[in-house]
């Protein structure tokens, strides 16, 4: 499995992030692009959790890094996500943007979340330690490696992602407990996922299944893929289908 080393060398995601707080990002993107105005507004929720002045502005800084800056890395992605995210009248469909969107603007929980993925291929659940021990192997030592995962980890179980146990730093999984409504939100994740990834292309069994995709069930086929404009499709030896992202996303 290769992994996107394009990253900055804090990582980024270097804040717990509530479901609650992408909500109300999303929910003031679709209203506005002006970052000044979103951030304005955000501050009294973020505050409702945090004191710190530092942490509420880092806190921000994230927000505004998925739901609005991710437009300076993938337009087209982002814009669709803002149209999605103000036209869905199913509130579940939200997680996937919020998910596709980090995938995008932050290759470190592409990474992360790819490790996850592989290792309840072979385990019922994972700990904090061995996602940063797999981590390290993969990628090296990277000097907020620890927190970042503990700060990811935290996410995706406030986002419903990952399950307590009553172990200490043990959670299970929701492996591929999540649904969309539409055959076109399943494909614009598949995009994000290729946006992410550090390859140009990926065989369609293996985007589909892509251990960064853990929480999320697909239905579509290669063939409805082959008919959407922001896939090009060719076939390779042996019969795989090779899918990439098509010109503008």
């Amino acid at each position: 499995m290769s992994y996107n080393q394009n990253m900055d060398k804090g990582i980024g995601f270097n804040r717990n992030i509530k479901l609650d707080w992408l909500d109300a990002t999303a929910a003031f993107c679709a209203e506005t692009d002006d970052p000044a105005e979103i951030r304005v507004r955000l501050r009294p929720i973020v505050r409702q959790s945090i004191d710190s002045q530092t942490n509420i502005r880092k806190s921000i800084d994230i927000l505004l890094n998925i739901w609005l800056r991710s437009g300076e890395i993938a337009p087209a992605l982002q814009a669709k996500a803002v149209a999605y995210y103000r036209e869905t009248a199913v509130p579940a469909d939200r997680l996937w943007l919020h998910y596709g969107l980090t995938l995008v603007a932050y290759p470190f929980f592409f990474n992360t979340t790819t490790i996850i993925g592989q290792s309840i291929r072979y385990e019922d659940a994972i700990t904090t330690p061995l996602v940063r021990k797999r981590l390290m192997a993969a990628m090296g030592e990277l000097g907020s490696l620890e927190a970042a995962v503990s700060r990811i980890i935290y996410s995706l179980r406030d986002w419903g992602i990952l399950l307590e146990t009553g172990e200490r730093n043990t959670y299970v999984p929701r492996y591929r407990g999540f649904n969309a409504s539409t055959l076109e939100l399943e494909a614009w994740l598949l995009a994000c996922v290729l946006k992410a990834h550090p390859g140009e292309e990926l065989p369609f069994p293996d985007l589909v299944n892509h251990p960064a995709l853990f929480p999320f069930h697909f239905t579509t086929t290669a063939g409805q893929l082959r008919d959407h404009a922001a896939f090009a499709i060719h076939r390779q030896g042996l019969g795989l289908d090779m899918v990439r992202l098509g010109i503008g996303d």
